[in-house]
């Protein structure tokens, strides 16, 4: 779909199970303490994931000053306390270390509850027929995914349901309306994921991965006598679908998009979402993009002089990254009024970040560019015409291109929702912190 027509995580690692030999030889030994009263207890606790320190770039520009939001604090991992060393077993038998552990099974259990989803801001929060904006399955029993088959019968139709995604799951996933669909312990979709018509849905700390990982004809409905455009996004939101908010996701490698929005979409949140590709061309069929391989991650809008769009296509990306061989369309956006504040760029070698297409009315606002190119531009003379960029307090580190602010459309400066801008100091390390699943 979409194609146009002319958690930061921590890695848990289980403990090593203790042999047979080892557990009888721990058992004893804590017996014969138990008997002369020199029994001792060792708790442990599960420490935090890490992530690598990465240095914010300096003497950047930013354009018009405004007054920034103060960043949130980051977390601070736990430490690991081992077991104490065994006593002298009788007969002058030297014991053995503290009893083993039990990190793995704290770790499972740790995953296994979601991490807290992030304040809901930006166009999924408000609509004018339910004020509560977007609430999924609110708080229904979750129900426990583990394989395609369950996902799929489970996510579908109208009724309220909470799904817990666990392990790697390959094929074609669809989601009807009122679903909160959660990632734990490292969940991922390989394939599609397609929201059509549906109302009412949250996707949060989930990686999904497209089908053409560095080759689009990996994908099942890959024809080469088109090219890369004509498989599927890794994620679809279409046909009217309305109050969908995608927060703490991965989503990569999608043959035509990541996550396109198109016919009709409205009312739509992206937040601390990574988005990116494995590197792979696009040579052969009748719209080939060449070494760029169709990096083409998110169009808002698949189509000029489409009906259902006006007043449609109305999308809030916040504290988003467009990361590894991103090429084009960071959003690419038509008809809709698109918020994007606090979002990361770093995709070098790209060939333009945010494009605006007919109607589109863009606000950016506190987002960092780091060796990209072309932040922000207008598709083409007529669009422009009919568009309208506004550009407040950017940062741009070592950018190359253009940047086109401005336009003969109509301005979209005041969104209808509140919200806080984050200040640039230390945005960029944060969000390649917090971006993703967690």
């Amino acid at each position: 779909m979409g194609r146009e027509q002319v958690c930061r995580r921590s890695e848990f690692r289980p403990a090593a199970e203790p042999t047979r030999n080892t557990k009888a030889v721990a058992q004893s030994i804590l017996q014969l303490a138990l008997l002369t009263g020199f029994a001792a207890a060792a708790g442990c606790r599960l420490a935090g994931g890490e992530s690598d320190p990465i240095d914010a770039g300096s003497g950047g520009m930013t354009d018009m000053a405004g007054a920034a939001g103060a960043g949130g604090d980051g977390q601070t991992g736990g430490s690991a306390a081992g077991g104490d060393g065994g006593e002298l077993g009788a007969g002058g038998v030297a014991g053995t270390g503290g009893i083993a552990g039990v990190a793995g099974a704290d770790a499972a259990a740790s995953c296994a509850t979601p991490p807290p989803a992030s304040p809901l801001v930006g166009w999924a929060a408000v609509h004018p027929l339910n004020p509560s904006g977007t609430t999924g399955a609110g708080d229904e029993t979750p129900v426990q995914v583990t394989t395609t088959a369950d996902f799929n019968n489970n996510a579908g139709g109208t009724n309220a349901r909470v799904l817990y995604v666990t392990g790697s799951l390959t094929g074609q996933f669809y989601v009807g309306s009122n679903k909160t669909i959660i990632g734990l312990c490292g969940a991922s979709l390989h394939g599609h994921l397609e929201m059509n018509g549906s109302v009412n849905v949250i996707v949060r700390n989930l990686a999904i991965v497209g089908f053409g990982v560095g080759d689009c004809a990996l994908d099942p409905t890959y024809d080469p006598t088109i090219g890369c455009s004509s498989g599927l996004d890794a994620v679809s939101v279409y046909g009217g679908a309305q109050r969908v908010w995608f927060d703490h996701c991965d989503i990569s490698d999608g043959t035509d998009g990541n996550l396109d929005i198109t016919t009709g979409a409205n009312f739509v949140t992206v937040s601390w979402t990574k988005f990116h590709y494995t590197p792979r061309t696009d040579n052969v069929g009748s719209d080939s993009s060449g070494g760029t391989g169709h990096r083409f991650s998110n169009l808002v809008g698949g189509n000029d002089n489409s009906p259902v769009d006006v007043n449609a296509l109305n999308v809030t990306w916040h504290h988003d990254w467009w990361a590894d061989n991103v090429s084009e369309r960071q959003p690419r956006v038509r008809y809709g009024k698109n918020h994007l504040f606090n979002n990361l760029y770093s995709a070098t070698g790209d060939s333009y970040c945010v494009r605006a297409g007919m109607a589109a009315g863009l606000l950016l606002e506190n987002n960092v560019f780091v060796g990209v190119a072309s932040p922000f531009v207008f598709n083409s003379a007529a669009d422009q015409a009919t568009a309208f960029i506004t550009a407040n307090n950017n940062l741009y580190l070592t950018v190359t291109g253009t940047m086109s602010p401005g336009g003969g459309g109509t301005p979209f400066t005041s969104p209808p929702y509140p919200y806080t801008l984050d200040g640039l100091d230390g945005l960029q390390d944060a969000i390649r912190a917090d971006a993703g699943p967690q």
